[in-house]
């Protein structure tokens, strides 16, 4: 029988994995839809103004990002880098003036927020990142092996 806090802390633990998989989708999707769709992303950016060669790097940062987070592997540092990406293309790609674009920037700020509490809080129990911790944490049988 599970006592609250025992259920408590599994509720915990699914919104951590839930949330971090819900921030990711949108990167993951979009990076993947890039890749089918190259040609026609390459030359939206050149029409915008930004470098076309820089796609494979944009690609990567998307889909590789989005899938650390979702593992939680190296959360803080995918996460800083997807909340600068975020903010970044908000601006480079949402800055018109119309209603639709600016709903589109705060997207993309709301989306850097949501990074931002991973990078302070971490990925959670349910993590790469935390089964690392518990593996070199002093007086674990893999750190004693070290």
């Amino acid at each position: 029988m599970q006592t609250q806090s025992t259920t408590q802390t599994t509720s915990a633990n699914l919104a951590d994995l839930g949330g971090r998989v819900l921030l990711a989708a949108i990167f993951l999707i979009s990076g993947l839809g890039k890749i089918s769709g190259y040609s026609g992303t390459q030359g939206y950016m050149e029409a915008m103004g930004v470098p076309g060669m820089l796609l494979p790097l944009v690609i990567l940062l998307e889909v590789g990002g989005a899938l650390a987070i979702i593992a939680g592997y190296r959360t803080r540092l995918a996460a800083a880098a997807l909340a600068g990406f975020s903010l970044a293309s908000g601006v480079l790609f949402h800055g018109g003036a119309d209603q639709m674009q600016q709903i589109m920037l705060l997207k993309n700020v709301a989306i850097a927020g949501g990074f931002l509490l991973l990078v302070a809080r971490g990925a959670g129990a349910w993590s790469l990142d935390a089964r690392r911790e518990r593996l070199t944490a002093p007086g674990s049988a893999a750190s004693a092996r070290i």
